[in-house]
């Protein structure tokens, strides 16, 4: 956004009318901590810019920041938006556990498909009705779940309820840690950046993590295995959001605020989720040409684990209660909105 001060201060120097410098470029700085690499920002995040590009005829310049190469941590981005140290970035709410609740009902075990784009739709569904609020420091483009969750491990792959039992594994927010416990591991929540030195160093046996990361992360290398649940639904997910600085925003031209406008919602939010469904299938293969073991388990064992996930659901529920929410109706939301967005 300097560029669009500076530009209008030297048209006022040099007696132009507010026109040209309005039409001059502003520069927006986006902000994100994974691998320019990996799926989102390959197949959404850098689309995402040029398109916006393209749409305000080059008078909109978007420039990504992997890795937060412009400073801070992921569990910092929320602020770094909404205080403009950034102009906009990525955001995963459950890095930062308590500040953003309603949130989990959507990272609830087994509550999406293992559709990215129909996990996504039903998230920017769900939002709209429970979270708009809480977001209201910032400007929202887009909601978005990653595909399937899945544990890998070094050694063999999990097969039973019971092989969980006394593994370190990490998880990545409060939902997949809850669930874990159940599961007799030992939980370890860290940011995926801190994921591929944990293994390395053997503070972690393993972890739950999408396909689409494995190759960023050098998982084919780290761990030996990794293993899906049956059926439809996904073990865990994770729920994240694509937002604007909203003074950044503010300050735009009215015809460049409408394109802003008109790549953020239900569609960019579906563009997200896509693009973690490209990424999965891209880093499955990946996986199977390193010669990674590939498991799913049974019908049987999955259901003692969905039997072990509705009881964190219901755990959760109270949880909510307790802290003057209607966590049954939140999850009936939740659940109401994958249904709605799953395909029939």
């Amino acid at each position: 956004m300097k560029t669009l001060l500076k530009s209008a201060a030297l048209a006022a120097l040099l007696g132009l009318p507010a026109s040209v410098a309005i039409a001059q470029e502003v520069t927006l700085r986006f902000q994100h901590f994974v691998s320019p690499a990996s799926a989102n920002p390959t197949h959404f995040m850098e689309p995402w810019a040029r398109k916006i590009e393209e749409d305000s005829n080059g008078r909109i310049k978007v420039e990504l920041y992997p890795f937060m190469q412009l400073g801070g941590a992921a569990s910092e981005m929320y602020d770094q938006i909404a205080e403009g140290i950034v102009d906009g970035g990525w955001v995963i709410p459950g890095y930062e556990p308590g500040r953003f609740p309603e949130t989990e009902a959507m990272e609830l075990p087994f509550m999406v498909t293992k559709s990215a784009e129909e996990a996504s739709r039903a998230a920017w569904d769900f939002s709209q009705e429970h979270l708009m609020d809480d977001f209201a420091d910032v400007k929202v483009i887009a909601i978005h779940m990653h595909g399937r969750g899945l544990v890998y491990k070094k050694g063999d792959p999990i097969s039973t309820p019971e092989d969980f039992e006394g593994l370190k594994l990490r998880g990545p927010s409060r939902p997949a840690t809850l669930l874990l416990e159940k599961l007799g591991a030992t939980p370890i929540g860290m940011p995926v950046p801190q994921f591929p030195e944990s293994l390395a160093l053997g503070v972690v046996d393993g972890g739950v993590i999408t396909f689409e990361q494995a190759p960023s992360l050098k998982l084919d290398e780290l761990t030996d295995s990794h293993t899906d649940v049956a059926g439809d639904k996904s073990l865990y997910n994770l729920y994240f959001i694509w937002a604007m600085n909203k003074d950044s925003y503010a300050r735009l031209p009215d015809d460049l605020k409408a394109v802003i406008d008109a790549n953020s919602g239900p569609e960019a939010s579906a563009w997200a989720g896509r693009a973690h469904d490209t990424g999965d299938a891209e880093g499955r293969e990946a996986l199977r040409a390193a010669g990674h073991i590939e498991a799913e388990l049974s019908q049987e064992a999955t259901a003692e684990i969905r039997a072990l996930g509705d009881e964190v659901i219901e755990e959760w529920i109270a949880q909510m209660d307790a802290k003057g929410y209607d966590g049954a109706a939140l999850v009936a939301d939740a659940r109401a909105a994958v249904e709605a967005n799953s395909a029939q």
